[in-house]
C-alpha cells in the first residue's frame, strides 16, 4: 500500500493567495510513518486527451490560459501550475490502477472537480477522476463506478463529463448557496444550508449513500474534500472534526459492504486553522488504511 504526493512541487503565486499550498507537504509528512508517500508521476498526455477537449489541451500546452480564463481558474497561469496539475492527475490515475490491483488506491492531491471538457474553473485545471475513469476504460474495465463528491461545493466539472454515462453514477452533497453559483446537475444532487452541523449533514449523507450504494458500483471514487469543517475560508458548512471523521466512516462502511475498490483523492480544505486542515485530510487516509487497507 503506498500513496502519492504533489509536495515534491512548488507553485508560484503572488503572496497572501489564499489557495493552501502548505497542505500537500503537510499531509504527506503526517503519513510519512504508515505507508511510503511518493511523488506523483504526470499523467500520460493521452490519458488527457481520452477525456478532456483536444483544442483546450492544444491551447493550454501551446499558449496556457488567458487573464480573464486565468480569472475563472483563481490561480494566475505558470509552468509551475501547469506542472503540478499534470502531477496531481497523474496521482489519481495511478492511485485508481492500485485500487483495481490492491483495493485502495490514494492520492493525497486531486478531486480537481471544478474542471470541465473544455476550460478550467475552481483551482481545477484538469479533472483528475475523469481522466482517470476514461483511461481505466481504456485500458479494459468496464464495471460500473460511484463518484462520491463531499467536498463543500459541487462538483459541477465531474457532473458535466458524465451526464450522459449510464455507467458512472455522480453523487454531490454540497452547499446549496455556495461556489459555483450555477449547478450542474449530477445523478444526484443533495444541496445543503450555510451553517449545517454535524447531525443535519450526516443524516443527509446516510439517505445519499443508501441511494448511491443501490448502484451497485464495481468501483467508488471518494472526493474527501475537508472544505466542510467549520471555520473554513470558502466552505460555509459549520462541521466538527468528529462529524468529518464521521462521514468517511460511512463511506468506507459502504465501500466495505459493497465489497469494491476505492480511489480516495483529497479534494478542498481552506481552514483559517492550516493545522485543522492538515490533520482532518490526513484523518481521511489514516482511517481509509484502517478501515480497508
Amino acid at each position: 500500500m503506498k500513496a502519492y504526493s504533489t509536495a515534491h512541487l512548488s507553485l508560484d503565486l503572488p503572496e497572501g493567495h489564499p489557495f493552501p499550498s502548505y497542505k500537500y507537504p503537510g499531509v504527506a509528512e503526517a503519513l510519512k510513518g504508515l505507508l511510503p508517500v511518493l511523488p506523483a508521476p504526470e499523467v500520460p498526455r493521452e490519458a488527457l486527451f481520452l477525456a478532456h477537449d483536444p483544442a483546450y489541451l492544444e491551447r493550454l500546452f501551446r499558449e496556457g490560459l488567458s487573464r480573464k480564463e486565468s480569472l475563472r481558474l483563481g490561480l494566475p497561469f505558470t509552468p509551475s501550475l501547469l506542472r503540478r496539475a499534470l502531477h496531481a492527475a497523474g496521482g489519481t490515475l495511478l492511485a485508481a490502477e492500485d485500487a483495481l490491483r490492491e483495493g485502495l488506491g490514494l492520492n493525497l492531491a486531486g478531486g480537481t472537480h471544478h474542471a470541465f471538457p473544455d476550460r478550467a474553473e475552481g483551482y481545477s485545471l484538469f479533472n483528475d477522476v475523469a481522466v482517470a475513469v476514461r483511461w481505466l476504460r481504456a485500458r479494459g474495465f468496464a464495471g460500473r463506478v460511484l463518484v462520491v463528491d463531499l467536498d463543500a461545493h459541487q462538483g459541477n466539472g465531474t457532473a458535466v463529463f458524465f451526464q450522459e454515462d449510464p455507467t458512472v453514477f455522480t453523487l454531490s452533497l454540497h452547499g446549496e448557496r455556495n461556489y459555483p453559483l450555477r449547478k450542474e446537475r449530477s445523478d444526484l444532487d443533495v444541496g445543503l444550508p450555510d451553517g449545517v452541523g454535524d447531525e443535519a449533514y450526516l443524516y443527509a449523507l446516510d439517505e445519499a449513500l443508501e441511494i448511491a450504494q443501490a448502484f451497485r458500483p464495481e468501483l467508488v471514487f471518494y472526493n474527501a474534500g475537508v472544505d466542510v469543517l467549520k471555520g473554513d475560508r470558502f466552505g460555509r458548512l459549520g462541521l466538527s472534526l468528529e462529524g468529518v471523521r464521521k462521514r468517511d466512516e460511512r463511506v468506507f462502511r459502504m465501500v466495505k459492504t459493497l465489497g469494491v475498490p476505492l480511489v480516495v483523492v483529497m479534494g478542498g480544505g481552506y481552514n483559517r486553522d492550516p493545522q485543522l486542515t492538515v490533520e482532518a485530510h490526513a484523518g481521511t487516509y489514516r482511517l481509509a488504511l484502517s478501515s480497508l487497507a
